[in-house]
């Protein structure tokens, strides 16, 4: 059955676009983890650093003008709406808005391609709250599936890694090692969800691609916060440049294929830390771009349309098939306590 929509609300993590919205930015992200204010004082500087700009915002609207551009060349009129987890516009918001314009059934995209309880479950849940915030009990999402395994976005990736690795191939005559990064999340939010076993399939396709070796690639994780001693993802990726550097690799390519776009957790923990460990290592460095809105991955963001709207085909490439449309209720858990858990959640 053809699944009918009237809109499309693109769901995003926000990020302060001045000086003064750092600190609430943040204390809205951090709302009820267990994070000490000095780190969160620390995540503030990397902000300030960049005077409290991040990037996310402006990529997430030059994301839906190339969108729209695509929706509309290929002959799909959806209206695209667009709300924020952690900073204006904030979801509610967008509800309200979509709420007043008569929208009932919004496909949901959300800029992240990768399954785990922040990167999907907790989106879904924010949209829900918003829903009933505003009083919208009439509208009814849908989601489009995680992506990891799309076979347009494995050739975006691969293209912008092989970019860096010719470069540093043509510049050194060595071939370099790859280094693909993502976001480290708790281990009791990674035990509860496929987010390492899509991750390590992304990275296997695009070296497939490039014809990688298996011993010329890892994947890593940065950007750790929370409490010490909580166990996360690893290694860390300013760790990892250490042993390769220790193990005779003086190439790396850096591949942040956790992210969509270049913002300030790229920016700042690879841009900056990473390279400052290379160059104190005298380790060459070369960081592949993120996809952005680069015309082949908005391509795919019309195709997940399409495939619910028009039930057009479900491409993947790799071991395992399409990500399933509707989330299980069981999905993604919260990283908490059984006894802390809900027994239900509203599934888009």
């Amino acid at each position: 059955m053809t699944a009918r929509y009237d809109a499309l609300l693109f769901v995003s993590f926000g990020g302060p676009e001045k000086r003064d919205d750092v600190i609430p930015f943040l204390e809205n992200v951090l709302r009820g983890k267990p994070v000490p204010r000095e780190r969160m004082l620390e995540v503030a500087e990397h902000y300030y650093h960049f005077d409290g700009v991040s990037p996310i915002n402006q990529q997430c609207r030059d994301l839906i003008a190339a969108l729209s551009d695509e929706l509309r060349t290929s002959g799909i009129e959806l209206p695209i709406y667009w709300g924020n987890r952690n900073w204006d516009p904030l979801l509610p918001a967008t509800i309200r808005k979509m709420k007043d314009d008569g929208i009932r059934s919004p496909l949901v995209y959300i800029t992240s391609g990768f399954s785990c309880y922040s990167g999907c479950r907790q989106y879904r849940e924010n949209v829900m709250a918003a829903i009933a915030e505003v009083g919208a009990t009439e509208m009814v999402p849908g989601k489009i599936r995680v992506f990891y395994n799309h076979p347009d976005f494995i050739e975006v990736l691969a293209e912008l890694v092989g970019n860096q690795v010719s470069l540093l191939s043509s510049n050194d005559g060595g071939f370099p090692h790859i280094a693909f990064t993502a976001h480290s999340i708790p281990m009791s939010m990674a035990r509860t969800s496929d987010y390492e076993k899509q991750l390590r399939e992304t990275c296997t396709l695009v070296a497939q691609r490039l014809n990688l070796p298996e011993s010329n690639w890892k994947l890593v994780y940065q950007s750790r916060s929370g409490r010490p001693q909580d166990p996360w993802l690893e290694p860390d990726i300013c760790d990892y440049l250490k042993s390769l550097h220790a193990s005779g690799v003086r190439n790396v390519v850096i591949s942040p294929v956790g992210f969509l776009s270049d913002h300030m957790e790229v920016l700042y923990d690879l841009d900056d830390e990473a390279a400052k460990v290379c160059s104190s290592l005298g380790l060459k460095m070369l960081r592949a771009a993120t996809p952005g809105n680069h015309s082949t991955f908005v391509r795919m963001i019309r195709k997940l349309i399409e495939e619910r709207i028009k039930d057009a085909p479900r491409e993947c490439v790799g071991q395992f098939g399409p990500n399933h449309d509707v989330c299980p209720t069981d999905c993604c858990p919260a990283p908490m306590p059984p006894a802390a858990r809900p027994t239900k959640v509203e599934s888009t």
